[in-house]
């Protein structure tokens, strides 16, 4: 389980960003083949360098602004997390997330290969994207994971961050009752993030203090240089671009990986 961890300890996760899937605009011949390679050569510099776990998420350039996507995503990403799982062994922390929000695929995607979790871009409420507006829908997604026996597949709730964006400042009574609704339907962890680093640290503060049990992910914006200050009151992050050593969608660097990993647990001590 992903919020199986200690208090004081920090859960590491590093995405996998893979090539565009088969069937969306952007995907050329052997795109998939280059993603499966790409996968497991992260999957395996994430895990020497000491991350805990991955996400993997397909970056497509141009995504629906519904729960649906077609049938080869979904096999394609059963079958890429199954060929990471392999890599990484079962201690491993792997999640698998069909973007932009595509819950029930991505469930779907994580029970075939044994995945731990997915992340969920609008699991409650209304998100603005730049593909449209995105809007939860709690209902079909509890009652599909029951369905497909995949109530061991957990879920991080984006609340506030890279893909749930909101209008208007800062409300810390929206983000509070935000992360309260989607723990009612079945969120095992909230995730959030700002830019301004203040904020940043703000929001999780108000979080944790209205639910101090509740695991609270940041979604981006962590780098070696200030994650002790980011990651002081959060339980974890997901990390993309500083493990791809500024290249957004890269390769993996187990070098930047050891470097960050350094300074967390430092944080932790």
């Amino acid at each position: 389980m992903i919020t199986d961890f200690p208090n004081g300890k920090k859960l590491i996760i590093g995405c996998i960003h893979l090539l565009p899937m088969p069937n969306t605009p952007f995907y050329t011949s052997g795109d998939f083949e280059r993603s499966l390679e790409k996968a497991v050569k992260d999957a395996a510099a994430l895990k020497n360098g000491g991350a805990d776990g991955c996400i993997i998420q397909p970056v497509d350039r141009v995504y629906t602004n519904t729960d649906d996507t077609d049938y080869v995503r979904v096999a394609c990403m059963a079958v890429v997390g199954q060929e990471v799982r392999r890599v990484v062994g079962p201690d491993f922390k792997v999640g698998v997330q069909i973007m932009w929000n595509c819950i029930t695929p991505s469930l779907a995607a994580a029970k075939a290969c044994g995945a731990d979790y997915t992340r969920c871009s609008a699991l409650v409420g209304r998100s603005r994207s730049p593909f449209g507006d995105i809007v939860g829908d709690p209902y079909k997604v509890m009652d599909y994971r029951r369905r497909i026996d995949a109530e061991s597949v957990e879920l991080i709730a984006e609340v506030a961050g890279y893909h749930f964006l909101s209008d208007g400042g800062y409300d810390k009574a929206k983000l509070v009752a935000a992360a309260a609704d989607a723990l009612k339907v079945g969120a095992h962890a909230i995730e959030v993030h700002h830019k301004d680093e203040a904020l940043n640290n703000q929001m999780v503060a108000d979080l944790k203090a209205a639910r101090p049990d509740v695991k609270v992910i940041l979604g981006g914006g962590t780098n070696v240089e200030n994650v002790k200050r980011r990651l002081a009151l959060a339980d974890g992050a997901i990390v993309g671009a500083c493990f791809e050593n500024g290249n957004w969608g890269g390769p993996v660097c187990e070098d930047t990986v050891r470097a960050y990993i350094e300074q967390v647990r430092q944080l932790e001590k």
